[in-house]
């Protein structure tokens, strides 16, 4: 099955996915992930430089059977190799350079190779915290308190027919995106929502749910206690089924 319609029967099934985000670049934390790999619904894979991704790719493979979908930070990131490639767009970037460039200057490869791909609109929201994205991209987090301006982007996003939605308060943020943000673009967007940063307990796992979020993506949290996949998963699938 395609990933996204895989993600769509989910949504249609009110199944919530839970995803493993992978960063290539952090080897000691993607040994320590492998054994539990069986157990997320998606595995993401993205990095900060994109060199080792392929080869990271590969070690998954012999672990897990789960689909692994690309997340890149950057164009050098990409391989045919994984199952799908969301193909981003940054909705509230202020420079052509992070807005299409990109895109242009691997679009011809990415449709050589084939791979699933789906388009993606990724709304960067403050998490208390200076992430990675912004750092990389020059791109000002919109405030937590501004939802009528992340409600105005996601629906802008839909109008643009991006196929999924991403509310991002960045790697390792200390605020996790708010219930209420999730509560206000769930309520005027039909596509499926994803959420990730800072998500760090079971609890913010379930807020993100109840509020809307189809997806939930949890990388920095699980890097430092891979363990703890197994009670995200089980408590996931006790309030919503596989």
């Amino acid at each position: 099955m395609a990933i996204m319609q895989y993600i769509l029967s989910a949504k249609q099934e009110s199944r919530k996915l839970l995803v493993v985000l992978i960063d290539p670049d952090k080897p000691a934390a993607v040994d320590a992930l492998c054994p539990h790999l069986s157990l997320p619904d998606l595995i993401f894979v993205g990095g900060s430089t994109g060199e080792s991704t392929q080869a990271c790719i590969a070690q998954l493979r012999q672990f897990t059977d789960r689909p692994i979908v690309l997340f890149p930070g950057n164009i050098a990131q990409f391989t045919p190799t994984a199952d799908a490639l969301l193909f981003l767009t940054l909705l509230n970037a202020q420079t052509p350079d992070v807005l299409i460039n990109p895109h242009i200057q691997v679009a011809q490869e990415v449709l050589r190779s084939g791979i699933e791909t789906i388009p993606m609109g990724y709304i960067l929201i403050d998490g208390d915290r200076k992430s990675s994205v912004e750092i990389a991209t020059n791109c000002t987090p919109i405030p937590q308190n501004d939802v009528q301006k992340i409600v105005s982007i996601a629906i802008a996003g839909q109008l643009l027919g991006k196929s999924l939605i991403y509310l991002e308060a960045g790697s390792g943020a200390h605020a996790p995106v708010s219930p209420d943000i999730i509560r206000a673009v769930r309520a005027q967007l039909q596509l499926p929502l994803i959420v990730g940063g800072g998500i760090t307990t079971p609890e913010e796992m379930l807020s993100a749910y109840k509020a809307g979020a189809d997806i939930v993506v949890i990388g920095n949290h699980f890097e430092q206690y891979p363990d703890e996949i197994a009670d995200f998963v089980r408590i996931k699938q006790d309030k919503y089924g596989e």
